[in-house]
């Protein structure tokens, strides 16, 4: 099946269209309408620095169902006994150039380049995207970053110079949106680290049902940042 290339007119191609290893369409741009449009039919760009914008849908999806979170003894020990501070929203650029910083296993380079950082950062000044900050005597030690909609959190990326500081970000995260009735985080990618903390994959057909009931609900949007938690 041939791969879409995108205009300036903000369409995509039916995800059912992505190729086997889900690249869906090629070019377009990193505006925030269309990043909106892509997340919310369960879309998203990933490409490396000098490469044409490259969009996917992956099928089957890894997801992390907030209630399925796995909360290990050693994590559970680190959250408790380390003397962590979690923000929400106070350090985003930070946290994503930290996360375009992070090498990783089979990766040359990052796929976080200038174009998406640049892009990531309106659409956090736009009250969609938003970060989680780990913090050890005030240093930033690890963090996340992804894009909200509806009741569904679109995980990007995450970091950590202090063992478990990334996970403990998600953690909390978690929490609150449990708190919130979050239905998934869309882990995109299948991978062991998420394995572990509970995440699973499901078929498209499935993902496409989350998002049609997340889409009955409002964004919320704006600043997440509540008081530091200690």
């Amino acid at each position: 099946m041939p791969v879409f290339n995108l205009s300036e007119d903000l369409i995509f191609p039916h995800p059912s269209q992505a190729e086997e290893d889900g690249l869906l369409a090629i070019g377009g741009d990193l505006s925030t309408d269309r990043l909106l449009l892509a997340y919310a039919n369960g879309i998203f760009p990933w490409f490396s620095e000098g490469q044409p914008i490259l969009w996917w849908a992956l099928n089957p999806r890894l997801v992390l169902f907030p209630n399925k979170f796995k909360l290990s003894k050693s994590l559970k020990q680190s959250i408790s006994n380390v003397n962590f501070t979690i923000s929400f929203d106070e350090n985003f650029e930070e946290v994503i150039r930290q996360c375009a910083s992070v090498k990783r296993s089979g990766q040359e380079d990052t796929w976080i380049c200038t174009q998406m950082i640049d892009a990531y950062t309106r659409l956090h000044y736009e009250g969609f995207a938003h970060s989680v900050e780990t913090k050890l005597n005030g240093e930033l030690v690890g963090g996340l970053y992804g894009v909200s909609l509806g009741r569904i959190f679109y995980g990007e990326s995450m970091f950590f110079t202090v063992r478990d500081a990334s996970k403990v970000a998600l953690y909390h995260l978690v929490e609150k949106l449990k708190s919130w009735d979050f239905m998934a985080i869309d882990a995109q990618q299948d991978t062991e680290h998420m394995r572990r903390l509970g995440a699973e994959t499901i078929l498209m057909d499935s993902f496409f049902e989350i998002l049609k009931k997340s889409s009955k609900y409002p964004t919320i949007t704006g600043n997440w940042g509540i008081d530091k938690i200690e």
